[in-house]
């Protein structure tokens, strides 16, 4: 049986948390497509495109991960691929109840199509684009938390900006 999983996500940026479900669920799976949101509602700090390359560039050694953006209803993206499990990444119980409601609404809108929740590794439990995103915008310490390559695109986003720390 083949088996292909979608792992949806904004990834603005990738952190060593998404590389580790995406690298997990890639030894599980088959095929796993890395979708990333086009998500209106929100305002990114990367582009997709820029979020797709970034992601490329830390999966390229993981041969079976694909990355495609995305709008619309992840269910009928994952129809689109034939997909029958979403894989979600869990940080903390705190997540839990978010993701329950995702799911719950796709299982209504999809009910062939199942989501498995991973937990992240514990070393990972804190970890968040977001509080990635806020460190490095003040030029805080953030290496260890993203990949290399993620770490010069967000020192390259937020150059010249001021470190409001005075």
């Amino acid at each position: 049986m083949v088996s292909i999983a979608v792992c949806p996500g904004s990834f603005d940026p990738i952190t060593y948390g998404h590389l580790d479900i995406i690298k997990r669920g890639a030894s599980v799976f088959e095929t796993l497509y890395v979708c990333v949101l086009n998500n209106s509602t929100k305002k990114p700090l990367f582009t997709v495109e820029e979020r797709i390359d970034l992601i490329e560039r830390v999966t390229k050694d993981i041969p079976n991960v694909k990355v495609e953006a995305f709008d619309g209803l992840l269910i009928d993206y994952a129809r689109k691929k034939h997909a029958k499990v979403i894989l979600r990444g869990l940080r903390a119980v705190s997540d839990f109840e978010y993701e329950m409601q995702i799911t719950s609404m796709n299982r209504k809108l999809g009910e062939e199509i199942e989501t498995f929740f991973m937990m992240t590794n514990n070393q990972y439990s804190f970890l968040s684009s977001s509080i990635v995103k806020e460190a490095a915008k003040y030029h805080g310490n953030f290496s260890g938390l993203v990949p290399r390559e993620v770490e010069d695109a967000l020192n390259e986003k937020f150059r010249g900006e001021p470190n409001d720390n005075n």
